[in-house]
């Protein structure tokens, strides 16, 4: 199985798809003012990975609006680890944030990070 990485307008096109797609779930229990109506109790006790594939589906789609507005993705990116940073600072404090920072050299080395696709 070889593996493709993707260019900058590949990965604008899968964020572009992957927002469609969230923007369908995301929109559900939404009225037209884009406000949320009603938060359920079941959508407090989702399970962590469904939080995050959540969290990463409003993450594409304002990533993709952004582009879309112009904003260089480097700008994104570096916008992006400040704010994920901050909340982990003001969440842990910054002796815990910068041991899981540590470990990111390590993380990104081993291709965890790296967008490829599977060749079909």
């Amino acid at each position: 199985m070889a593996a493709i990485h993707l260019d900058a307008t590949e990965l604008d096109a899968k964020l572009a798809s992957a927002a469609k797609q969230a923007s369908v779930r995301e929109n559900l229990g939404r009225d037209t003012t884009g406000m949320t109506t009603q938060v359920t109790e079941a959508q407090w006790s989702t399970p962590d990975h469904e939080q995050k594939r959540a969290a990463l589906s409003y993450l594409n789609e304002a990533w993709v609006e952004a582009r879309i507005e112009g904003i260089d993705g480097d700008c994104l990116a570096q916008a992006c680890l400040f704010a994920a940073f901050a909340e982990f600072v003001s969440t842990y404090g910054e002796e815990a944030a910068a041991r899981f920072a540590e470990g990111l050299a390590v993380r990104i080395r081993n291709g965890e990070f790296s967008l490829v696709m599977a060749k079909q």
